[in-house]
């Protein structure tokens, strides 16, 4: 096909040679990713991350676009036609099965997004209908990539690794959206110290200072952009809507709810409901809610629209604060099980390669010029320093101004105990 160009604001364009490429970007389960934000409500801390996924879809296409293409001009390409096409298709669709707010509400809408892809793109939908142009069993081959037990194990690692094209894409572009440099890297130069064998990625020792500039953007950006805790707190707030919403339902009450949604509460939500689900629905759905009478639902409906967000204090699991204010909560009238919660994200930036575990995660495996492999770690110590470690963060939310507001025996010793 003639040539097609998506001007991109981290790759400058997005090229695509492939009719069937584009037959899947027009497909109606790709374009409501438009409607589906890449950083969920990270808009709440950093008013630019507004970019979709459906952009980042396209970047992690031409990611691996660009990996295929230097992999082929160095003769080092290894990979059939159509296991070529595989790579590509396989990265473009990914993210297919996102549901509203990305990771946020995964929980909510039953399952992660790997299964909801996999789901769509077996199904009766056009993704699948076009997949099936290309050979009848193509569809599947997709499946079996994202579930990494597809027989060309360089396939899954090119898709879903340490280092691929889907984490290089969305560093450099959540980076470049929330304005932060953290997630930026020499994408280009990893590309180009890629070297292909049967089953993995290795990469030239030459290279290592790129790839351990690629761990530590990733490092930093978990801290500082997806944990980030005015972000944590607008994930909170909304997996609490939610909750009060569940409880409503099932007590029968009153309110708003489309059909989409009411088959979701139901637990029988299937792929036609799902894929309705997006975040301008789920904004509405806020809207409505607002003036809700139930006060719990439209107070945390309304925190979101008009970003009134919990506040936080940092704390370690031991300190016992939850268990102490649970009771003073319930005693002053505010329900703790929407408005005090214990957070605690944790982060492995780099799966440190253990012979003995059998669920180590795929390590990154440099080549020195004489032939020689050694695990990353091995020769890195910045990556030596936090490969393997869980870092942890305890932060515990609450409602300040609802503290504040009383003089009360009671408001008092919340106060102190959050150190008012």
């Amino acid at each position: 096909m003639k040539e097609k160009v998506f001007k991109d604001p981290v790759h400058n364009f997005v090229y695509v040679y492939d009719q069937v490429i584009l037959d899947l970007i027009d497909s109606k389960e790709m374009q409501r990713l438009r409607r589906i934000k890449q950083l969920g409500i990270a808009y709440v801390t950093y008013h630019g991350a507004e970019h979709s996924r459906f952009a980042h879809s396209l970047g992690t296409y031409e990611v691996m676009r660009k990996i295929l293409s230097k992999l082929a001009r160095k003769g080092e390409l290894v990979l059939s036609k159509k296991e070529e096409l595989l790579c590509k298709v396989t990265a473009l669709l990914h993210d297919i099965g996102h549901g509203p707010f990305s990771h946020s509400l995964e929980s909510v809408f039953g399952g992660n997004h790997e299964l909801w892809s996999k789901r769509i793109i077996a199904a009766d939908s056009e993704v699948n209908r076009i997949l099936s142009e290309v050979s009848p069993d193509f569809a599947d081959e997709v499946v079996q990539v994202l579930d990494g037990k597809h027989p060309n194990k360089l396939i899954v690692s090119l898709v879903s690794s340490q280092i691929d094209a889907d984490r290089m894409d969305y560093l450099l572009r959540d980076s470049k959206a929330t304005g932060v440099i953290y997630g930026d890297f020499d994408l280009d130069r990893i590309i180009r110290v890629m070297k292909p064998t049967e089953g993995q990625i290795l990469f030239r020792e030459a290279g290592m200072h790129s790839i351990e500039a690629y761990i530590l953007a990733r490092y930093a950006m978990y801290w500082q952009v997806y944990f980030h805790p005015t972000n944590r707190s607008g994930e909170i707030i909304l997996k609490k809507i939610f909750e009060r919403v569940l409880d409503l339902f099932e007590k029968g009450f009153d309110f708003y709810l489309p059909e989409s949604l009411r088959n979701v509460l139901k637990g029988k939500i299937n792929i036609a409901d799902y894929l309705k689900l997006d975040d301008s629905l789920i904004l509405t759905l806020f809207q409505e809610w607002r003036d809700c009478s139930d006060p719990i639902l439209a107070d945390l409906s309304s925190r979101i629209l008009d970003r009134r967000l919990l506040k936080r204090i940092e704390c370690e699991d031991k300190d016992g604060l939850y268990e102490r204010l649970v009771p003073l909560f319930e005693k002053v009238g505010i329900n703790p099980k929407y408005y005090l919660v214990i957070d605690h994200p944790y982060h492995i930036p780099y799966d440190y390669y253990q012979p003995e575990d059998e669920h180590s995660k795929n390590p990154i495996y440099l080549q020195s010029k004489s032939g020689s492999i050694k695990e990353l770690s091995q020769l890195s110590d910045p990556v030596k320093a936090i490969a393997g470690k869980r870092e942890v963060m305890y932060n515990l939310y609450y409602p300040r101004e609802l503290i504040l507001e009383d003089q009360g025996r009671e408001y008092k010793e919340i106060r102190e105990i959050l150190g008012y």
